[in-house]
């Protein structure tokens, strides 16, 4: 794969990634609280399974960043496939806790959606990594580029937002001045 292809398959990703939180109404993580709608738990049972999801979240993510990065890759096609593999099991991993609490209608609020957003970052970012390790060399980044790869992540999620927040709130206050 080329360093164009690489990068188109980023933003892509980046893409679709950032919005799917804002349109996706089932919960994508395990958070320790209890969010409306959501059946009564024991505190330290939701505690326990927020960690330990997390903790199976970043083992999958170590393991794909070794996965692309140290594997000697003998073809474009290769490396295409191979990350997409990456990518279908990420989304695997991110559908558990949907699959988990699909009888109840959950109402995410917007700092969860916020972590949800961060979590597919942090996926996309170890994409990213992997790609530039099998392309040649990683360049070390300081805080600098991480906050501003964030910002561009948040800039490329503003159409789930608006469609989210901005148009769903301007479609309640329209039905209200049809209603009267």
């Amino acid at each position: 794969m080329s360093q164009n292809v690489a990068i188109w398959v980023l933003i892509l990703l980046s893409l679709i990634g950032a919005n799917c939180p804002l349109f996706i109404e089932r919960p994508l993580l395990f958070l320790p609280w209890q969010q409306k709608g959501e059946p009564q738990r024991p505190a330290l049972l939701r505690y326990m399974l927020s960690v330990a999801y997390t903790g199976c979240l970043l083992v999958l993510g170590w393991f794909m960043h070794r996965v692309l990065s140290q594997t000697l890759f003998v073809s474009p096609l290769h490396l295409l496939l191979i990350s997409a593999a990456c990518v279908l099991v990420v989304i695997v991993a991110l559908a558990i806790p949907a699959w988990m609490q699909r009888q109840f209608v959950i109402e995410k609020s917007f700092f969860a959606r916020l972590l949800e957003l961060t979590a597919i970052y942090l996926f996309v970012g170890l994409l990213g990594v992997g790609f530039e390790s099998s392309l040649g060399n990683v360049f070390p980044q300081g805080w600098e580029f991480y906050a501003i790869t964030y910002s561009l992540f948040l800039i490329l999620a503003y159409p789930g937002f608006v469609m989210r927040y901005l148009l769903k709130r301007r479609r309640v206050l329209v039905n209200k001045a049809n209603a009267v």
